[in-house]
């Protein structure tokens, strides 16, 4: 039968991850497909050669010309919105969409809803204990979007699903206009990626997309201070007749919130008379790890699953059975009576604020790649849980000037080096820093590909050291 693409001339717009897949999508969908890549290298031409052979047109290292007779642009993510493309798209009238757009627009008549994740921070461990909540009520799901299962795959394939838990990106909420949730959450906002959208505003617009046309819930941030906050954008949304605004606090919840009281997650918004009544739904105990971004987090799954009429008990199962990914928070060790973690993960201000605050005494180890950052607010919020700071990397003297401000009476050790066994050394001097009780923390609020492959990698290495000086 032919589907609406048969004979339609669509460029997609990158390779990798998202374009391959949608590639291969859309060329078997009838469509004449032509794919445009900045990049000539060698791992360009290997998938280029594997389209190729199925009959796609692949042009290297020219991602900025318009092909002559495009009638639609797929494109990856992360392509920006200012690319000569684009602008040559928009004066010639033709459509752009992401690869969540083509993944939401062939979507059958059945399918599976979609329960979706945003946020600055927290969102691929957000959409982890969704997608564990949702399997602990008997739910086929899977976790996808930016994380594990393709979006393409997931709507094209042959595994069928009951609900989706969807982490969606900035740049993904972007380039789909069509996008409509059954329930959808923006757990936080922090200035990221402007120089791809440009300004805070736009930022914060692209990251609302999530809440268009949503049909049971929108899941915000009650304690969120940042302007827009996350209710602000729930207040912008159009959607449909009926739908909730359902708020996450870590204090005690209001009506239509849910909320921690005495050491008790809590549901008062869908409860028979919330306005007197409310559910238990775990404790406190059963997030791991229970610091407190994390409670949030789990807070913001648990009201996506409640909008999706998952059951408390299934609730506490998948909050227990989740156990996060490599480098978030991550308990690596204890010497001497100190603990030593890993949050490599933490690769803004704002995740760093939220993991220094899960500790009362801190061994701080930061630094790396500042991406235009500044630290005083971060310093000052953390100055008196600070024992000391070891600084790592290319922009650590950013760091150590808002230590000079704001926490002056803190000892800094200044690593003036950035070669990858620079952290076997600032593991050694943490630990000269520390007293029994304290915390090393490896948060360092900053990118990490001055000295590492990627976050990853600092973080093994920083696991490594510690392994090392037990040993």
């Amino acid at each position: 039968m032919p589907s609406e693409f048969t004979g339609k001339h669509v460029t997609v717009a990158g390779l990798g991850v998202s374009g391959v897949p949608a590639a291969k999508v859309l060329h078997g969908l009838g469509a004449h497909v032509t794919v445009v890549n900045d990049g000539d290298d060698e791992r360009a031409r290997t998938q280029a050669a594997e389209l190729e052979a199925l009959g796609v047109t692949v042009r290297l290292g020219d991602g900025d010309t318009l092909p002559e007779g495009t009638e639609l642009i797929v494109t990856a993510p992360g392509w920006k919105p200012t690319k000569p493309l684009f602008t040559a798209a928009g004066q010639a009238g033709v459509p752009v969409w992401g690869d969540v757009e083509l993944a939401w627009r062939l979507r059958g008549p059945d399918a599976a809803p979609w329960l979706a994740v945003t946020g600055t921070n927290g969102k691929t461990t957000t959409v982890q204990m969704l997608a564990s909540i949702l399997k602990a009520a008997g739910l086929r799901t899977a976790a996808v979007g930016n994380i594990g299962v393709s979006l393409l795959d997931a709507v094209t394939g042959d595994t069928e699903y009951d609900v989706l838990a969807v982490e969606l990106s900035s740049y993904q909420l972007h380039w789909a206009p069509s996008l409509r949730a059954h329930s959808a959450a923006v757990l936080n906002l922090a200035p990221d990626h402007l120089d791809w959208h440009g300004s805070m505003e736009a930022y914060a617009a692209d990251k609302g997309r999530i809440y268009e046309g949503n049909r049971v819930a929108c899941v915000y941030n009650v304690d969120a201070t940042d302007k827009p906050s996350t209710e602000d954008l729930v207040r912008a949304a159009d959607v449909e007749e009926g739908c909730r605004a359902i708020g996450f606090t870590l204090g005690t919840p209001g009506p239509s919130q849910l909320g921690v009281v005495e050491g008790l997650l809590v549901d008062r918004a869908f409860v028979e008379d919330r306005q007197k009544n409310a559910q238990e739904l775990a404790e406190v105990s059963d997030v791991n790890p229970p610091a407190p971004h994390n409670i949030a987090n789990a807070l913001a799954a648990a009201g996506l699953a409640r909008a999706f009429g998952v059951s408390a008990a299934a609730v506490r199962d998948g909050l227990r059975a989740f156990t996060p990914d490599a480098h978030r928070i991550a308990h690596v060790a204890d010497m001497d009576g100190v603990a030593y973690v890993d949050d490599s993960k933490a690769t803004n201000t704002h995740a760093t604020e939220a993991s220094l605050a899960a500790y009362e005494s801190i061994v701080w180890i930061a630094g790396g790649l500042a991406k235009g950052a500044t630290f005083d607010e971060l310093v000052a919020g953390a100055a008196k849980r600070l024992r000391g700071a070891v600084l790592i990397g290319a922009d650590r003297a950013l760091i150590r000037e808002a230590l000079a401000r704001h926490a002056p009476e803190v000892p800094v050790v200044d690593l003036d080096r950035t070669d990858t066994g620079a952290m076997l050394q600032a593991v050694q001097e943490a630990r000269r820093l520390a007293r029994p009780g304290d915390t090393v923390l490896l948060a360092p609020a900053c990118a990490s590909m001055d000295m590492f492959t990627n976050y990853n990698q600092r973080g093994d290495a920083f696991a490594q050291a510690v392994r090392e000086l037990g040993a």
